[in-house]
């Protein structure tokens, strides 16, 4: 649990570092596309793993939401990105993201019962809260195209329902 919400925060702190150390060098709109794609895939394959190991109801619909979710999202951020003809880049915090969380999923992998459950809340909370910290203050206000801007918009909405859900269900464990 607390190697998971310290990738969390390393994600904070990288987004955040970022837009501090280069506020001048915000990401251009393919670097965004692909920070966004990789949050999404990085949430989803955490909640295919809660599927599989949880035996939780609660836990299980909340990693389903997340599923659902973050594909549909990814989803209209495909077709975006192909009605525009841009392709996503790679970058330093896409990369990052993705470092963390094969490293994360694998000591999460290794909880089980209710030290898993109150591991993957934990995270999820965490999680939430710091990409959609980065959605506000670094992605959006970055974002120069109005369609990309307007998907991060909504799924910040939908990802602020994840933070409360993941809340409520976390309380649930306690």
């Amino acid at each position: 649990m607390f190697c998971r919400t310290m990738t969390a925060l390393a994600v904070l702190s990288l987004l955040g570092s970022t837009h501090l150390a280069h506020a001048a060098d915000k990401p251009t709109d393919p670097q965004i596309a692909h920070i966004a794609y990789t949050a999404g895939i990085i949430d989803v394959e955490a909640a295919k793993l809660a599927i599989a190991k949880s035996k939780n109801k609660d836990v299980v619909a909340f990693a389903r939401d997340m599923v659902r979710d973050h594909d549909a999202v990814n989803t209209q951020a495909l077709a975006l990105v192909k009605k525009l003809k841009v392709t996503p880049e790679d970058n330093d915090t896409s990369r990052s993201l993705v470092k963390a969380a094969t490293v994360e999923r694998a000591k999460l992998d290794k909880f089980d019962g209710a030290a898993f459950d109150k591991a993957y809340v934990t995270n999820e909370v965490a999680y939430h809260k710091q990409v959609n910290g980065a959605l506000e203050t670094l992605l959006i206000p970055s974002a120069k195209n109005a369609e990309l801007k307007s998907l991060l918009e909504t799924g910040l909405k939908i990802f602020q329902g994840h933070e409360q859900h993941a809340e409520h269900v976390a309380a649930g464990l306690k």
